[in-house]
């Protein structure tokens, strides 16, 4: 009997040692991200806790723009960040020691134009005014480069205004141009509040990896479990985005739509949590980078050289290659 009351206080002492002492400390770490639906599980990993399972205290930091996202990477403010990977090539190329570690989203970009501009198709656009991303962007390369291209249209046969997803929504609304170039769900989000149609999308011709993950070589080196960590959440997050689309819309509705509901032109006001569940649907996510998609990221990198806006220091075509570590990808056999 006395024995078990020995037993019975050193127990009860070691449960109030484990229940008083700190919870393991998660490590920091932070990670950029742009507000659009080809980042949503940098959002998701965040809003679902999936950081925090494999021990990061992740702070999820906006940007608005690749191009100062990039910056805040190679200056060391940011740990990783997910965007499209022509500014880390841009960089790569004069020097900067970056790396893209892990697919994230294959690029769906949408033409919508407004019903009254009379454009019914690519071509149509010459000698209009088009909204879209910033010079230099991914969304920008692909657009004068690709789409322009396959077109019959020169970069300079359309006024083409960098601006932000949302600002290009906007000025739809406003009539201030006549068609956007959009990543979801702000292409989405147009066609229900303004007048309005979809008359191209990329990636149903020209599938490409949009965003990537990236990260400094310095980071990779001296923090790679770290690294690993936030790769893991996100394609735990990609999972969540692929086979629950509707739960994921619930954790990531916030951030694109701000009220409870969406006021549409036709179909009266909508939940915004059913808006982003649709905008899920359309993305291809994907943690993985195969070879496929390595070789059309080095035809976009082939363009950017092409148009002058990559040079290399011996004036050799770029090898995105050389800034590709999936060592991730491999050690988890995906």
């Amino acid at each position: 009997m006395k024995l078990k009351r020995l037993l019975l206080v050193a127990s009860t002492a070691l449960a109030a040692l484990v229940f008083s002492a700190p919870a393991m400390a998660l490590e920091k770490f932070k990670i950029g991200y742009l507000r659009v639906m080809d980042d949503a599980q940098a959002m998701a990993a965040y809003e679902a806790g999936l950081y925090k399972k494999y021990g990061l205290d992740v702070e999820l930091i906006e940007f608005k723009s690749g191009t100062d996202l990039i910056k805040a990477i190679v200056g060391g403010q940011l740990d990783s960040g997910v965007f499209g990977f022509t500014n880390a090539v841009a960089w790569a190329s004069k020097g900067a020691d970056l790396k893209v570690v892990s697919g994230a989203q294959l690029g769906y970009h949408a033409i919508v134009a407004r019903e009254d501009a009379h454009i019914n198709k690519v071509a149509d656009l010459k000698g209009k005014n088009l909204a879209s991303q910033a010079e230099g962007s991914t969304a920008d390369v692909v657009l004068k480069g690709v789409v322009f291209r396959d077109a019959g249209l020169k970069p300079d046969d359309v006024n083409v205004l960098g601006v932000s997803p949302q600002v290009a929504v906007q000025s739809l609304v406003g009539k201030r141009v006549d068609a956007a170039f959009l990543f979801e769900p702000q292409a989405r989000i147009a066609q229900l509040i303004a007048p309005v149609k979809q008359i191209y999308e990329i990636g149903e011709v020209w599938p490409f990896p949009c965003m990537v993950v990236i990260t400094s070589g310095e980071t990779l080196k001296n923090r790679r479990a770290a690294v690993w960590k936030s790769l893991d959440a996100q394609r735990d997050a990609i999972e969540l985005l692929k086979k629950k689309p509707a739960d994921a819309a619930k954790l990531i509705a916030g951030y694109f739509i701000a009220e409870p509901t969406l006021k549409t032109l036709k179909h009266g006001e909508m939940l915004r949590e059913d808006v982003i569940r649709d905008a899920i649907k359309s993305q291809t996510f994907s943690a993985k980078l195969n070879d496929k998609e390595q070789n059309r990221m080095q035809e976009i990198a082939d363009i950017l050289q092409a148009q002058g806006s990559l040079k290399t220091k011996d004036g050799k075509p770029f090898e995105v290659k050389s800034i590709v570590d999936l060592s991730w990808q491999k050690d988890r056999k995906l």
